[in-house]
């Protein structure tokens, strides 16, 4: 019965579309905050993940497998993230 058992990362409230959102200048600053934040979905993710998994006795393999491609997304972000940030500061130091 286990077997039929889909995880999925549930979207949290606070997650609003880009549309509504205001524009705001993008600063070295923001994007720390975004960093963080998104670093913190992501541990939260795998550990509530992980609880749900145990006690519906799904193997870890079941478990990673349906967690892949959400982790490789919020990696792939980080990345950008850690990029486009490490690119803005080296701009505003070299800019003092």
């Amino acid at each position: 019965m286990t077997e039929n058992l889909e995880l999925t990362a549930i979207e949290t409230e606070d997650t609003a579309p880009e549309a509504e959102q205001e524009a705001e200048p993008i600063t070295p600053e923001s994007i720390a905050e975004v960093i963080t934040e998104l670093e913190e979905y992501r541990e939260r993710l795998v550990k509530d993940m992980t609880t749900v998994a145990k006690k519906a006795k799904l193997p870890r393999s079941k478990l990673e497998e349906q967690l892949k491609p959400d982790l490789t997304k919020i990696d792939t972000a980080l990345e950008n993230l850690r990029t486009q940030h490490a690119a803005m500061t080296e701009n505003n130091s070299n800019n003092e």
